[in-house]
């Protein structure tokens, strides 16, 4: 059944405003709309970003090579607000030509090294440390199939079922059924490989299991799009457990505060210049 009578036109323009909370900052060009350099802070690694899903991943692996001993893993966590369009500043748009967190510049190489796209980055955090990624191929290949299809997953996700059932200035049947029944499906393709292993690519706890974890431990924590209809995910035992697992970890409880605008302030570290900042951040509640 049609939710409305709307026809696409053959040829799109754009002359208003979609509504919505992503309004302001969607359009249908990219470059910047105003001059602002980026800050940069002490140390090698400068992390650009805001904790949504995309930008906690790489937050978690920065955490987590720091408890496992690499002290070249310290960074400077600056707050990119997409709320209010920071994503468009020059300095950024220099850095990442796509206006999308979190963009990473590693300081430590002559020349310094641009990294964009949360999977590139923790790619590349990986291999240069040597840590949370398989050293033969076989396990590699296996890590790095579930890194991408959680790229390719999860616009269905934000961009999809978040959109319309949260965002969307008009709710419309259809298109909420159609993303709905895509994100049980992930969850079921989920749900199926931790039913026979304990991480997502395995045995070991890799980059994988950091890039799904903060998109789809949020929607089986109910703590995305408040969306309580998914609260029958709870009967994804394999995916309960796997994320309960991963969610006890300190690294990724601190991972998930670094640049975090929202929720109970205790869970906020709007910047990250130093490992201190949890501590000073507990001491001041």
């Amino acid at each position: 059944m049609a939710d409305s009578s709307y026809t696409p036109p053959k040829v799109w323009k754009w002359d208003a405003e979609s509504g919505g909370q992503f309004a302001k900052v969607n359009r249908p060009i990219a470059g910047p709309t105003h001059e602002k350099a980026l800050p940069v802070g002490k140390h090698p690694l400068q992390l650009y970003s805001q904790g949504t899903p995309n930008g906690v991943k790489v937050t978690i692996l920065l955490e987590e090579l720091l408890a496992r001993g690499f002290d070249e893993a310290e960074y400077d966590a600056h707050l990119i607000n997409i709320f209010e369009g920071d994503q468009f500043g020059s300095g950024f748009v220099e850095l990442n030509p796509n206006s999308k967190i979190p963009a990473m510049v590693d300081r430590s190489v002559e020349p310094p090294v641009r990294i964009f796209e949360s999977g590139s980055i923790l790619v590349y955090l990986a291999d240069k440390f040597g840590a949370f990624i398989p050293s033969d191929l076989a396990g590699r290949t296996e890590c790095l199939n579930w890194l991408f299809w959680q790229m390719g997953s999860a616009p269905f996700l934000g961009g999809g079922f978040g959109h319309f059932y949260a965002y969307a200035p008009e709710k419309y049947e259809y298109p909420i059924n159609r993303y709905t029944m895509e994100v049980k499906r992930q969850l079921d393709v989920l749900d199926r490989q931790l039913a026979n292993h304990e991480y997502i690519a395995g045995a070991e706890y890799t980059i994988a299991d950091m890039a799904i974890w903060p998109w789809y431990g949020a929607v089986i924590r109910n703590e995305a799009y408040d969306a309580a209809e998914f609260l029958e995910a709870r009967s994804y035992k394999n995916v309960v457990r796997w994320v309960d697992m991963i969610g006890q970890r300190p690294t990724v409880q601190r991972g998930r505060m670094v640049n975090r605008t929202w929720g109970d302030p205790s869970e906020q570290l709007h910047e990250r210049h130093d490992a201190s900042d949890f501590e000073n951040k507990a001491r001041d509640l």
